[in-house]
């Protein structure tokens, strides 16, 4: 982050490695109007990572900095550090609490009301992330998602009120700890050092719920190529997150095998032609495979297509569900499943 001298702005850079496509997007942040401007952006095709996981360390490292390059030559901006967005089905959701009497204890065995500063917030926050964790995950993200004063629930911020007991209803969400620093790795290779790294499916659903669907409940999906994250926003909190490793990219290799064609063409043929829904595509319209040469020519019609597409988004869906399902949430959600990402196309 670096804050210009005219008015506490500052510039910020977030580089999204994902498993189809590296983004880079830097933005100048404006804290007195909450406004966001976008400076430069920057893509890049990836395949040096699959579902969370780098399987060509030079390749990926390639991939990043021509996505940053490419950004900082259209903000016209060096950039020094960044913020790393990571997914992948090592990624862990649990919630959990903490509590702390307000103020410490007088000495005196009445308890005295005393007012919430910051530091008791920070100390319950503390206390609800000290779980005994594997050795090999670490802690990514601490998001309160309600305070408990006494006996007055639903507090979203506490600070300024008194009380006795301050208690902090948390999501942690969890990273493997090698899938963390290898990435980070990555990132300083090109000379720029990491300030955060952050939950992609959070990003994804910061940047597209409003504060009512948050509050009265829901689903936000994000479909990548290789992986999908999904998470449960009730009352204003997170309420669960959950990655599952399967995405756009397992449509294209269903269509490459069942049709017997490359993954580029299959791409190519699920963009142009499928439909998730196939009652929705016509048998009627047919269209060419594409044939090497010798090889005899074959036609499909978008319908048979669309069933293969259709079988596959339905699995992904349920598996979303299965994940909804096991959100320790009792009412309804409200505003239903929002999609994002590439596989939503």
């Amino acid at each position: 982050m670096i804050r210009s001298k005219s008015q506490d702005k500052y510039i910020q850079t977030g580089l999204d490695v994902g498993s189809n496509k590296i983004c880079c997007a830097i933005t100048e942040i404006d804290p007195n109007s909450n406004t966001v401007k976008l400076l430069g952006i920057g893509t890049s095709p990836a395949t040096g990572i699959k579902k969370g996981s780098i399987t060509h360390r030079d390749q990926l490292i390639d991939e990043m900095d021509h996505a940053l390059q490419e950004a900082q030559m259209m903000a016209d901006f060096n950039v020094q550090s960044l913020s790393l967005g990571i997914s992948g089905d090592h990624i862990r959701g649990i919630n959990t609490q903490g509590a702390i009497a307000i103020g410490g204890n007088n000495g005196s065995n009445i308890s005295v009301q005393n007012e919430i500063s910051d530091s008791d917030v920070r100390n319950v926050l503390d206390l609800a992330k000290a779980i005994s964790l594997p050795v090999d995950r670490d802690i990514l993200h601490v998001l309160p998602q309600e305070f408990v004063i006494d006996t007055m629930d639903s507090i979203k911020d506490p600070v300024g009120l008194t009380g006795r007991r301050l208690e902090a209803r948390v999501h942690l969400i969890t990273v493997a700890t090698t899938a963390a620093t290898n990435l980070a790795s990555c990132a300083e290779e090109l000379g720029v050092s990491v300030d955060a790294m952050i939950y992609q499916g959070l990003s994804s659903s910061i940047a597209t719920l409003g504060e009512d669907e948050k509050n009265l409940g829901v689903v936000c999906v994000d479909i990548g190529a290789t992986t999908t994250d999904i998470v449960i926003y009730f009352d204003g909190g997170i309420r669960h997150t959950s990655t599952i490793s399967i995405g756009g990219a397992s449509i294209t290799n269903d269509i490459a095998v069942m049709l017997q064609v490359g993954i580029e063409e299959a791409e190519k043929i699920k963009k142009t032609y499928g439909s998730a829904k196939a009652s929705m595509s016509s048998p009627e319209l047919d269209f060419e495979l594409p044939a090497n040469n010798g090889e005899l020519k074959r036609k499909i019609s978008e319908h048979e297509l669309s069933r293969y597409v259709e079988a596959r988004m339905v699995e992904i869906l349920q598996l979303v569900m299965r994940e909804v399902s096991r959100a320790d949430i009792k009412e309804k959600l409200t505003y239903g499943m929002v999609i994002t990402g590439g596989g939503a196309e």
